[in-house]
């Protein structure tokens, strides 16, 4: 099947079997490596992307489903060369150990955040509990999510004019549903 989606901002077209998962399509079609393939079964979310601006776990979504839709993966995020202000808190706050969950949690963490602007401790780890991540105890994840939080609140300077264009719109329910 001929699909025609925006991948990070650029548009692509390809012939894709049918039974191709997303997750790689974005890996060995377009090299977006970023997208980690963990589980294959949904479980982990180190998939996880946006697809129309929600978060999904590209392993549960097949390449033909994008067809026509704006994905975006974690290659996608910076801008002019800054990181994502979700990408610097998890830097800034030491929220990563090996890095393999790291692509997925800061995607899903947009989209909570795109939810939920000011997200308390209990909250994002409900938030997040469709990621797992299997090196911390998840303190320095949330630290991130509520620092990124704090940075992006409207009048927080630069930072927040960022994501205020690209990430923050009203929200419609999430493709997966539940967690993520």
């Amino acid at each position: 099947m001929r699909i025609t989606v925006s991948v990070d901002g650029t548009r692509y077209t390809d012939d894709v079997e049918p039974r191709m998962l997303l997750v790689h399509y974005l890996r060995e079609r377009l090299g977006k490596t970023g997208t980690v393939v963990g589980c294959d079964t949904s479980n982990c979310g180190a998939c996880t992307v946006h697809l129309d601006g929600h978060s999904v776990k590209s392993c549960s979504v097949l390449a033909v489903q994008a067809d026509g839709c704006e994905v975006t993966t974690i290659e996608g995020l910076a801008r002019d060369g800054q990181m994502h202000p979700v990408q610097q808190a998890f830097h800034d706050n030491h929220a990563l150990q090996c890095g393999f969950c790291t692509p997925g949690m800061i995607m899903q963490a947009i989209d909570l955040l795109a939810d939920d602007p000011d997200p308390d401790e209990n909250a994002v780890r409900h938030g997040l509990e469709g990621n797992l991540c299997r090196c911390t105890g998840y303190q320095n994840i949330v630290r991130a999510v509520r620092d990124a939080a704090q940075k992006m609140a409207p009048g927080a300077g630069p930072a927040a004019e960022q994501v205020s264009d690209t990430e923050i719109t009203s929200r419609a329910p999430s493709h997966t549903g539940g967690g993520n």
